[in-house]
């Protein structure tokens, strides 16, 4: 498996231990370690270290320009200024965008909004299936979730407005053009 240019084989364990410090204890933490062998994704809370804002598909497609996966994913690092995403490409595609904790409350009337193009802000009590930091390619034959922007260092995330901008050129394209 080939390391994107974010990904540094020595950061791994730094970043699987910061993933993994959404869990309250080493036992949670010793199911996701499993859960990452054995099913390909942990399922890890958020809001307390991270939250996420789901983008669909067709709205990342759009501002991308296409639906190609290394396209994409060079576009989404791009535009989100290496800021760690996962990829979801079965059942309904779309992009897990990491960001701080307290987005879905500080954008809260934002998150609203994007609700109306099928964007959610996910944050305390929710749970997201979160592949393992080394998996950073597509899997055509497995069509398992991906880092397509990989986590470059503990706790760096996406910037809420760099996130926002997508969303807004998505919508935009997507219902005006």
């Amino acid at each position: 498996m080939l390391m994107s240019a974010h990904t540094d084989q020595r950061s791994l364990p730094a970043v699987e231990h910061w993933l993994l410090s959404t869990l309250a204890d080493a036992r949670g933490r010793e199911v996701a370690r499993r859960q990452w062998r054995e099913l390909g994704a942990a399922m890890l809370p958020l809001g307390g270290v991270f939250s996420v804002v789901r983008l669909p598909a067709r709205l990342v497609h759009a501002v991308a320009g296409s639906s190609a996966v290394g396209d994409v994913d060079a576009f989404l690092d791009q535009a989100l200024d290496g800021g760690p995403v996962i990829s979801v490409l079965h059942g309904g595609a779309r992009y897990y965008a990491l960001v701080p904790a307290s987005v879905p409350r500080t954008w809260r009337d934002a998150a609203e909004e994007w609700q109306a193009v099928e964007v959610d802000c996910l944050g305390r009590g929710a749970y997201l299936g979160v592949p393992p930091p080394a998996r950073v390619e597509f899997d055509a034959e497995t069509w398992a979730s991906y880092w397509a922007v990989p986590v470059a260092a503990p706790g760096e995330l996406c910037s809420p407005l760099a996130v926002a901008r997508v969303i807004a050129a998505g919508t935009h394209l997507t219902t005006c053009g």
